[in-house]
């Protein structure tokens, strides 16, 4: 009952969660903490006291002259997560490189694991997540900024971001080294499972019928998949910033409004 309850909390979380719920031997539960309650325990008592400034003091103040929001940053923001998706998809789509040597080569290659070993795998997941963390995050600085620039309200809610982030971020950080370590699993299983098909079928005299190193194919989709969820996980701050931006202004008095 216990594990099923874990498995239904996985299949109805993020697409993040979902994935490595299924790659992995991690169980996942549903945390029985609101939301409020598991921020408490994550925020530092400097970081509740900044918050709670920014929510609770005077809004501050809007330098006039401000740029507005438009399409040039809406196809900045599109850009910068075409430019990740489109490096994650290159740097796990098997190279031509890795395509080389005879049938035999490549079998032993597979079976053995002197190739590709997961350090490698684990290296190139590590370079992707930090490519992320530095475009993600000054995208965000831009953003934030161009928000503090626009109304009192706006720009509370900046220094609400600025925040939080500040707070969150090494929690996040933590959490997301560690994806590459629990993959490090399924990379296993996928090599052995090959190798034992691969002597079933030598045993039964149809070597031809495996297609050897076909689990390398089938890892790197899969973690292809894996950081296309992690990128969605990171972006939703900027998503977050950019409802806010296209929010309109009225054209009077310069407060928000829901249409104009």
């Amino acid at each position: 009952m216990v594990q099923a309850s874990q498995r239904t909390a996985a299949s109805s979380g993020p697409a993040l969660i979902r994935l490595l719920a299924r790659l992995t031997d991690v169980e996942v539960a549903e945390s029985s903490q609101s939301l409020s309650d598991r921020l408490s325990q994550w925020l530092g008592w400097t970081d509740a006291i900044g918050l709670s400034t920014a929510l609770s003091g005077n809004p501050p103040v809007v330098a006039p002259g401000a740029r507005a929001f438009g399409s040039a940053e809406e196809s900045e923001c599109a850009r910068v997560r075409a430019s990740l998706t489109s490096t994650i998809i290159r740097e796990t789509t098997l190279s031509a490189t890795n395509r080389r040597g005879s049938p035999r080569e490549r079998a032993q290659a597979a079976s053995t694991g002197t190739v590709l070993d997961y350090a490698v795998f684990r290296q190139q997941y590590q370079s992707i997540q930090q490519t992320m963390e530095t475009d993600i995050g000054n995208l965000r600085g831009r953003l934030r900024a161009m928000l503090a620039a626009r109304t009192p309200a706006m720009a509370r809610l900046a220094v609400v971001d600025a925040v939080m982030e500040r707070a969150l971020s090494p929690r996040e950080r933590n959490l997301l080294t560690a994806v590459p370590g629990m993959l490090a699993g399924h990379f296993d299983r996928l090599r052995l499972a090959e190798q034992a098909s691969l002597a079933d079928a030598e045993a039964a005299g149809e070597a031809s019928a495996v297609k050897a190193g076909a689990w390398q194919n089938v890892f790197r989709k899969d973690m292809q998949s894996v950081l296309l969820a992690e990128l969605e996980v990171r972006f939703q701050p900027v998503e977050g910033l950019l409802a806010a931006l296209r929010t309109p202004l009225h054209p009077v008095t310069g407060t928000l409004c829901p249409s104009i």
